[in-house]
């Protein structure tokens, strides 16, 4: 039997002036996106500063900024610099599965938590942050995206996510009951392939046991969704799990052909299922603390954290 999920160490909030980090972890970034990214952070009065290797593409593998070594002492770099408040990654798309293995998880661990934002391919790295280092983080827009870049809801809630954390103890979205009901539990999540693919790595999550399960992913056909499922399910990660709530599908068949899915593969966890609940690769994307207890309510739509997402 896996263990129970348990709540997380919460990383301070930010203040004005905090120095973060942007880091590139996946696939390339585009200069002017990650331009424009900085703007918005300089907004916030934050201090930004682009990784070494930021801006990198991969000399043989176009698909990934930089090398698998380069990424990585980016990120182990800005997360031991004491100077850094928070580390942002620009992107998804892939890679960051190669380069998680390299990151020096002891000198990590020692420079102590700070915030660490993201979604979509860096699954993988939330799943490491809590698994080695025992960290709350954050499910949210990243720098280059289009959300955080023009969605004013999806900047908001991010924003006061960071700053004032307290402000959304309550994240509420339009989403409705796939299978009804209330349930208590720790956060976790992200991209369902990525959790599918993290299963049996080292140093990966044995179990949901407790959890509340957040999923989402893009570009995905149905029968792909159903084997990411069926693979959870077989591997028993998905034993005991407290709730589920669903996220956007984007680039996935229409959501009529998904729903039965979804209703057939989760529905007889026995637990509240709620969908369409606004996080992940969609317009105004909420922004999501991973590590944090708190109440779903199917019914409502709503996730009521017991804490605020950072001290």
């Amino acid at each position: 039997m896996s263990a129970a999920v348990e709540p997380l160490t919460r990383p301070a909030r930010l203040a004005p002036g905090a120095r973060v980090a942007v880091v590139a972890p996946s696939g390339p970034v585009p200069e002017d996106r990650l331009a424009a990214g900085l703007d918005v952070l300089r907004g916030w009065d934050l201090d930004p500063v682009a990784a070494p290797h930021a801006r990198d593409t991969h000399p043989r593998f176009d698909y990934l900024a930089g090398t698998d070594e380069d990424r990585a002492r980016d990120l182990q770099s800005a997360w031991c610099d004491p100077s850094v408040a928070a580390v942002l990654c620009a992107r998804g798309g892939y890679g960051a599965a190669r380069m998680v293995d390299l990151l020096d998880w002891d000198a990590m661990r020692a420079a102590g938590p700070k915030v660490f934002l993201g979604f979509s391919d860096i699954t993988t790295l939330h799943e490491a942050f809590a698994n080695r280092l025992g960290l709350v983080t954050l499910h949210g827009p990243m720098v280059t995206a289009a959300d955080f870049l023009k969605n004013a809801r999806a900047q908001e809630h991010l924003r006061a996510t960071l700053f004032e954390p307290e402000s959304v103890r309550e994240i509420a979205s339009a989403g409705r009951p796939l299978v009804g009901g209330r349930a208590r539990g720790v956060t976790l999540g992200g991209c369902l392939s990525l959790l599918a693919a993290d299963v049996g790595a080292a140093g990966s999550r044995t179990g949901a046991r407790g959890g509340l399960l957040f999923l989402e992913d893009i570009g995905e056909e149905a029968y792909r969704i159903d084997r990411c499922l069926t693979q959870l399910t077989r591997a028993g990660w998905l034993d005991g799990v407290a709730g589920v709530a669903l996220g956007s599908w984007a680039e996935c068949e229409p959501y009529e052909r998904l729903r039965p899915l979804l209703a057939e593969r989760l529905g007889g966890l026995g637990v509240p299922v709620v969908e369409e609940f606004g996080f992940g690769h969609c317009d105004g994307a909420l922004t999501v603390p991973f590590g944090i207890p708190g109440h779903l309510d199917a019914d409502a739509g709503t996730l009521r954290l017991d804490i605020p997402a950072l001290a």
